[in-house]
């Protein structure tokens, strides 16, 4: 990490110079946001500038953004980032995949765990429980779409709980609101009140790719690339893989 901090305070001091320290807004999804959130203060300290950072679901995020919400990066899966660049929002140039992230699955602590060795052994779990919780998010997208294509749909319509926004799965499992949870294994791994059981297994995983990408009307444009490279070095990859994700 030493090396990744010496680099960013010469790349930023090089850039805007050691005594003009700026205002960075950064707008994202959570799924980035244990390691994110881990590795800011690293930045901020060496650089002195200060990062103002705004969280919200993905496509709460994607629609403000679109809507014309500026801020001088913006995180988001690579879906989302890919939109608001062909919208023009964002700067295509400046794109960096950040970090990626499996779905993960969760139990409430010392509820019985299921089995998720298998898809078909996931797929009986789901038909035994009597509530399960997805997000809004690429993650909920993506169990919706499994027990589409499994045709069990019909037979969980009532047992599904979509978190809000705001509020991750693990924390609706802890509270004992779903038997059963899913969300990117980086939104559950640190959630206190949950056993993790894993991520799910091989054939029937989804990996999300998250990016950050710089806004075309951003105010601290060489601050951003800086914060940018920081992120996306590979000396940040071991706070990205303790947070549960693999590095970009």
């Amino acid at each position: 990490m030493k090396i990744l901090f010496a680099a960013v305070v010469m790349l930023t001091t090089a850039i805007v110079g050691p005594a003009f320290a700026a205002e960075i807004t950064v707008l994202g999804s959570p799924g980035f946001r244990e390691a994110y959130t881990e590795l800011l203060p690293g930045f901020e300290k060496l650089t002195g500038d200060k990062v103002t950072t705004n969280w919200g679901g993905v496509t709460e995020v994607a629609n403000r953004v679109a809507g014309g919400e500026t801020a001088d990066i913006v995180i988001l899966p690579v879906a989302q980032i890919d939109d608001l660049i062909a919208r023009g929002k964002l700067v295509k140039a400046t794109r960096v995949i950040v970090a990626k992230s499996g779905v993960g699955v969760a139990v409430r602590t010392g509820m019985p765990k299921i089995d998720i060795r298998s898809g078909d052994g996931l797929r009986k779990a789901l038909l035994a429980a009597k509530s399960i919780a997805w997000s809004t998010g690429p993650s909920g997208a993506h169990m919706a779409d499994l027990v589409r294509k499994w045709g069990i749909a019909d037979q969980l319509k009532g047992k599904i709980i979509i978190a809000p926004a705001d509020t991750p799965v693990g924390v609706i499992v802890a509270r004992g609101g779903a038997e059963i949870g899913f969300q990117q294994v980086s939104e559950l791994v640190h959630v206190k009140g949950i056993d993790y059981l894993g991520p799910l297994p091989r054939d029937i995983q989804e990996t999300t790719a998250f990016a950050a990408a710089i806004h075309r009307d951003a105010h601290s444009l060489d601050a951003a690339r800086a914060l940018v490279k920081f992120l996306s070095a590979p000396e940040a990859a071991r706070v990205i893989r303790k947070a549960g994700m693999d590095p970009g």
